[in-house]
């Protein structure tokens, strides 16, 4: 191992570029693991908040706005819970929030009744329905090592019939894979939960917060951050980055960030550390409203700045691969703050499904609309007798089965009557929808991550020769963890700090769930129901 003489790490400055999960779990290890002080840590956020996708936002009166939301896994996710055993809930210091979460799974179980509607009927999501063919495609996509399978498509190895499964339509709703996306990445998927393959059309295996990931898990670790000292620099857009190459490698010696007041330098000195999210989900979203449909971006400041430094420096990833997609990487989400409840309890009634279960979709929907129904209240913030509900469409440029237009060009009330036709009670409209508001999001970047990608498309969290610069997130490569979670973002993190600081430290293995005899066996059951 090369022994790096750096200055002690109370001499050391450390600076983040984004203000997402995975920033705010690497400051908390630098801290927590490293004994870096908190007062050395600068967090470089473009908007006035930070949490990055785990968002939650709003109140009653001016209606509430989540953009998606992350589901957990256990005994999966093994970084995300090794930070949050040690992190503070905000109702009881003495309790870690990973111990709220699991008191609320336990009282709050998931168990979906109607994963898959079709026309007011439930389907039996559990009848997966494949067929051999089937069954030997997933099994030679087992059997086929990543790097063999380059940019493949879902749809080039999978037959036609396969996307109209069951098992599709779960494994898609729940995961947000398009039949376009990177067939590697599914493969990454079966292998990290294969144990919850007999059970993902109940989706017993899905854990929780209290409340949305941004009151439940975003602000106790901020607050954490921010009582040792960790300064959050919000406003402010790094949108370039001096980077010097010599002989010893690259070295980042300065940050340039555009603020209100106009551009700052940040100067980086050569021991000082630098941890970019090199690309962002959320990205270039854009907010709609009741009468008013979302734009659509095309790009967004963490894409131009990846690209921007990747340019000269082909070890940092192809960034274009992923961001350049836009038609491919899209879909809509809606968040529905409801004061006449009468929508509310009309799902919970149409369903059968009670508030936490789970996800419903909607087959006969042209958008393949679902929704999510958490348990309520869903915000801190949240008055009894005010409801949310959250739901997204995987095809926005389809046309509605009863709004004749595209997702995507509509307005949030437009969503809701689309929405109202599938729940059949587009009959007691306009009534339903009084004192209801509905907030839709498009997400251009939402599912760039899946994008058929070869390898060196991500670039190494510490890259080969780079002397101060660790990549964050989603596009930073990590063999076998999967991308879309929280886990890929705080394993990212941990796996940089330990890293760049050479820390005695072991990250968490990937539990390989797959190589348990038990596990196979009720696969092997569950794929010929």
């Amino acid at each position: 191992m090369t022994i790096h003489q750096h200055p002690h790490v109370t001499d050391r400055d450390a600076h983040f570029v984004g203000g997402g999960i995975a920033s705010l779990a690497g400051a908390a290890f630098l801290v927590r693991d490293g004994n870096m002080p908190g007062e050395n840590i600068h967090v470089y956020e473009k908007l006035d908040v930070v949490g990055g996708a785990m968002d939650g936002a709003g109140d009653p009166d001016e209606a509430y706005l989540i953009r998606g939301g992350r589901m957990f896994n256990y005994p999966a996710y093994e970084c995300t819970w090794d930070l949050f055993e040690s992190i503070p809930s905000l109702e009881d210091d003495s309790r870690s929030v990973k111990d709220v979460m699991d008191e609320f799974n336990e009282a709050h179980p998931s168990y979906a009744k109607t994963r898959l509607m079709h026309e007011g009927e439930r389907i039996d999501a559990g009848e997966y329905g494949l067929t051999s063919q089937h069954r030997q495609s997933i099994a030679r996509l087992l059997l086929t090592p990543e790097p063999r399978l380059g940019d493949t498509r879902i749809e080039e190895w999978f037959d036609e019939s396969f996307l109209e499964t069951n098992f599709w339509y779960v494994w898609a709703t729940i995961f947000a894979f398009q039949p376009w996306h990177s067939v590697a990445e599914v493969r990454r998927y079966m292998y990290r939960f294969l144990h919850e393959f007999p059970r993902l059309h109940t989706m017993e295996g899905i854990d929780r917060t209290k409340y949305n990931q941004y009151d439940s898990m975003i602000l106790p670790l901020r607050r954490w951050l921010e009582d040792r000292g960790v300064s959050f620099e919000y406003g402010h857009e790094v949108t370039d980055m001096d980077i010097v190459p010599s002989r010893t490698g690259r070295t980042v010696e300065r940050l340039y960030c555009e603020t209100d007041s106009g551009t700052e330098t940040v100067p980086v000195e050569p021991s000082d550390l630098v941890f970019m999210t090199n690309g962002s989900m959320t990205d270039g979203s854009s907010i709609g409203g009741m009468d008013e449909a979302p734009e659509l971006n095309e790009t967004g400041a963490s894409w131009e700045l990846w690209k921007s430094i990747a340019e000269d420096n082909p070890q940092f990833g192809n960034p274009s691969v992923f961001a350049d997609n836009v038609t491919e990487t899209k879909w809509e989400s809606f968040t529905v703050t409801l004061h006449n409840t009468d929508l509310f309890d009309h799902i919970v009634d149409f369903t059968n499904e009670e508030p936490g279960n789970g996800l419903v979709t909607y087959l006969g929907s042209n958008w393949l609309l679902s929704t999510v129904v958490a348990a309520q209240p869903h915000f801190a913030n949240q008055p009894d007798d005010v409801k949310v509900f959250w739901g997204y469409a995987l095809f926005p440029d389809r046309e509605g089965n009863y709004v004749e237009k595209p997702m995507s060009e509509c307005t949030g009330r437009e969503i809701l009557q689309e929405l109202c036709y599938h729940l059949q009670c587009e009959d007691r409209l306009p009534g339903l929808l009084d004192d209801v508001t509905c907030i839709p999001a498009m997400m251009p970047f939402i599912t760039a991550h899946f994008q058929p990608r070869e390898p060196g498309d991500r670039p190494e969290v510490v890259p080969d020769g780079s002397n101060n610069l660790a990549f964050l997130g989603q596009y930073a490569e990590q063999p076998r963890d999967v991308v879309f979670t929280v886990e890929y973002s705080v394993r990212s993190a941990m796996t940089a700090v330990y890293e760049m600081l050479d820390l005695d430290r072991e990250v968490p293995p990937v539990t390989k769930h797959y190589r348990k005899p038990g596990v196979i066996a009720d696969t092997v059951r569950a794929a010929y129901r």
